[in-house]
């Protein structure tokens, strides 16, 4: 078995226009509810076959955080709902693992879906970095659900074949089609955005602004991390045969580039034309693959539902080290607190012929350090 990653440049995409149509139709939008947030509720309704009951209540509606508009598309591409919230959650897991070791750790006051209202009350790099993460992960989640046949609008990628592949090497398979999952993921993310009609040159349009950039980046982000995928054929283990497809990467590396796209952010203004700029002239202008903020981030030390800060008190640290995981930067010159604990581990692992590993589970006595 062979298997070979090639990294292809970024594919042109252009906007399916009855999606647009869609956006520009929509109404105004709801309260400030998002629709993340059906990454943790819209599983379990999806996996409830009551659901789909004919006469009980439709699907959309049992969904909160959806706007007027986002509400339609639902009811049009009913499908396509549980790779929305498979894609939701996929970002709310990666943001809680980028984000481990960090004073804000992707969590929230308000409830228990992580993001809530709060966090993204504060137009701040984390916020920033939630709009991207989410929408890369629709784009990713939609992809997949297209490779493999669950969706009726979409099917297997029709990307070109890369100039670089081998000339030996067929380009068939079944890809990821991150052609559509970016064309629906613009349609569903940004509506929400787009029903919004703020006074040019208000912060509200600013954040509007902030964050259908954001939304783009995220998408970037997938776009950017396309790769082909090889598979040997053969008898015997032998390669006579290389079939190459168009894949995405691991949803991890889409995370580790995003985060990079964090620490590197532009903060920006809105100026009286209704048009975002960068604050610091003297900063390089952001490209559309970069994340931009209006306001800078509190310290989330503290405890504080306004920014939906959970504080450090109480979290685990590394009294050795100088990173942002040491105790001196996560609890914010407090201090922290030392004992002891019995910690279980597997250990003594045997492998047995044929199949399986067996382990036997040890106890350890070690120092635990937690924020003050």
């Amino acid at each position: 078995m062979f298997c070979a990653i090639i990294k292809m440049k970024p594919v042109s995409l252009r906007v399916d226009v009855a999606v647009l149509l869609l956006i520009i139709a929509a109404a105004a939008a709801s309260s400030l509810g998002n629709w993340m947030s059906i990454g943790f509720q819209g599983v379990n309704i999806i996996n409830n076959p009551q659901a789909y009951l004919i006469g009980t209540q439709p699907l959309c509606t049992q969904l909160t955080g959806l706007s007027r508009g986002q509400f339609k598309l639902c009811l049009l591409y009913y499908d396509h709902i549980q790779y929305i919230a498979k894609g939701a959650k996929m970002g709310i897991k990666e943001c809680q693992w980028q984000f481990r070791h960090r004073r804000w750790n992707c969590s929230t006051l308000a409830d228990n879906s992580t993001f809530g209202n709060n966090i993204l009350r504060v137009a701040s790099k984390e916020a920033a970095f939630v709009h991207a993460i989410s929408a890369a992960g629709v784009v990713h989640a939609v992809a997949r659900g297209c490779r493999d046949g669950q969706l009726t609008s979409c099917g297997c990628s029709r990307a070109a074949r890369p100039e670089k592949l081998q000339n030996d090497w067929r380009w068939g398979g079944c890809g990821d089609n991150v052609e559509y999952g970016y064309r629906f993921t613009m349609g569903f993310v940004d509506l929400r955005e787009r029903e919004y009609n703020f006074r040019r040159g208000t912060m509200e349009q600013g954040r509007k602004l902030m964050n259908i950039h954001n939304n783009e980046a995220g998408r970037r982000a997938i776009i950017h991390n396309i790769g082909v995928t090889c598979k040997c054929h053969g008898v015997s283990g032998s390669c006579t045969l290389v079939t190459c497809w168009q894949q995405v990467s691991a949803f991890r590396e889409i995370g580790d580039y995003l985060k990079e796209k964090y620490d590197s952010a532009t903060e920006v203004k809105i100026n009286w034309r209704g048009k975002l700029q960068i604050k610091d002239s003297k900063t390089p202008l952001p490209t559309g693959a970069d994340m931009v903020y209006l306001e800078q981030s509190p310290d989330y030390c503290v405890a504080n539902e306004r920014t939906g800060s959970m504080g450090t008190q109480g979290r685990k640290c590394n009294r050795t080290s100088p990173s942002t995981d040491g105790c001196t930067f996560l609890c914010c010159g407090r201090g922290y607190n030392s004992h002891k604990t019995w910690m279980e581990e597997r250990c003594d692992c045997k492998f047995h012929w044929c199949c399986y590993v067996e382990c036997k589970t040890c106890r350890k006595l070690v120092d635990m350090h937690t924020c003050k």
